[in-house]
């Protein structure tokens, strides 16, 4: 089924809305090899993470002022990068990376996306890879494959499929095996059965009904559990939405782990809930924990494999650089990235500040970008996998100048 028409159905179905396009219906976890020893492990952070809350530039006088009550401050557990950038005290757990030089950023960061704002259309871009010269949404494959149309000796990874829906950065013609993590949609049967009325004889929607059905039986019980059931089926029941309970990213994080210590070379998948309009500091600090979570467990389980491994985490655009009258932040441009791995040239943050003070934003309410995310992902390939330069600024990232994009890797 096309992502479009996903899309028009949960919506229809009541389902969609700024939330959604945070937190997809399906969030599949893609894997392939290549032949290289090295791995690179690219995590999307749906929702917009908003980078200057979790990198902050306590070193730019016009900060303060606009980030009232969001800026750290002496008692905000805040951890001092270099004398200039301060990191959120949700990444506190990586700080014997960032003092090991297997953490860095890159700052006002963005993908070419402009103006509109929308999570699906930043998204759609940020995992196709191109710019702003075709129609959002005209890409049918994501840079991730792209990349490895470029190699010999690439071969589908056998892995667990729930649902139909693949990550469009490795969708395309290269072979690249999925899986889907447990994912939770909350549908109750009285909203079950009255979609069943209204989608059973659409030829256009019934069939997808029934995919969503089946995948809310299978990964949220709990949405459908019938008061009429009893006896071992209710305790089945009861059994599973326990096991699903909590803790999904890192069940996500020791599978890519375990692939990744086999023949996989190349992992990618999604963690959710940076979409921060409201209560900021208490949504960032959870979706942060569940980033450091992430890096930890691959960092453990990889055991020396870690030192040949590079973590970028992209989100799709920033957020404003005014707060917002509920403690939040809206839909911005300019961003951050996160990186960690052994193979990283870390302890760092990367790019060109543009400044906060009058006349420094874009449009007056956005982090101006100076650099492309895309690059950064370029840098790491290149380094990584050896890919030319020529083949990522053309095939990879159609029109991308990597320019004067720092290496990242060692």
């Amino acid at each position: 089924m096309e992502r479009a028409s996903r899309r028009k159905f949960l919506m229809r179905a009541g389902l969609a809305g700024c939330s959604l396009a945070a937190s997809p219906l399906i969030t599949p976890m893609s894997f392939a090899s290549i032949p290289s020893d090295n791995r690179l492990v690219v995590i999307i952070l749906r929702g917009a993470m908003d980078g200057l809350d979790v990198v902050q530039p306590y070193g730019d006088r016009a900060f303060s002022s606009l980030r009232k009550s969001l800026k750290f401050g002496d008692a905000g557990g805040a951890f001092d990068l270099d004398g200039y950038f301060s990191m959120h005290k949700g990444l506190a757990s990586l700080i014997p990376l960032w003092r090991k030089g297997q953490l860095g950023f890159a700052h006002a960061v963005s993908t070419p996306y402009r103006n509109k704002r929308s999570h699906f259309d930043g998204q759609d871009l940020l995992e196709a890879g191109t710019g702003m010269n075709a129609p959002i949404g005209a890409q049918r494959d994501g840079w991730l494959n792209r990349m490895l149309q470029t190699m010999t000796g690439v071969e589908a990874q056998t892995a667990f499929a729930i649902g139909q829906e693949e990550m469009l950065i490795t969708t395309g013609a290269a072979p690249v095996s999925n899986w889907s993590p447990d994912t939770h949609l909350n549908l109750t049967l009285q909203a079950r059965r009255m979609l069943e009325l209204v989608y059973h004889d659409d030829p256009l929607f019934g069939g997808s009904l029934d995919e969503a059905i089946m995948l809310a039986q299978a990964l949220n019980p709990a949405a459908m559990l019938d008061d009429g059931e009893t006896g071992d089926s209710k305790m089945m029941q009861t059994q599973m939405i326990a096991s699903l309970k909590g803790g999904g990213h890192k069940r996500v994080a020791e599978f890519a782990a375990n692939r990744l210590r086999a023949e996989t070379r190349v992992a990618t998948f999604s963690i959710n809930g940076w979409d921060t309009h409201g209560g900021q500091r208490r949504a960032l600090t959870r979706a942060l924990g569940q980033l450091a979570d992430t890096i930890l467990i691959l960092e453990r389980d990889l055991g020396d494999i870690w030192g040949k491994t590079t973590v970028l985490a992209m989100t799709e655009f920033g957020r404003t650089v005014r707060e917002n009258g509920t403690q939040g932040t809206d839909h911005g441009t300019g961003g951050a990235m996160v990186m960690a791995g052994g193979a990283l040239k870390g302890g760092q943050v990367y790019g060109k500040w543009p400044g906060l003070g009058e006349g420094d934003l874009f449009q007056d309410r956005d982090l101006m970008p100076t650099g492309d995310v895309r690059a950064y992902a370029a840098r790491a390939m290149q380094g990584l996998f050896g890919v030319d330069k020529s083949v990522l600024e053309q095939t990879v990232f159609p029109n991308l100048e990597i320019g004067t994009t720092p290496e990242i890797i060692l």
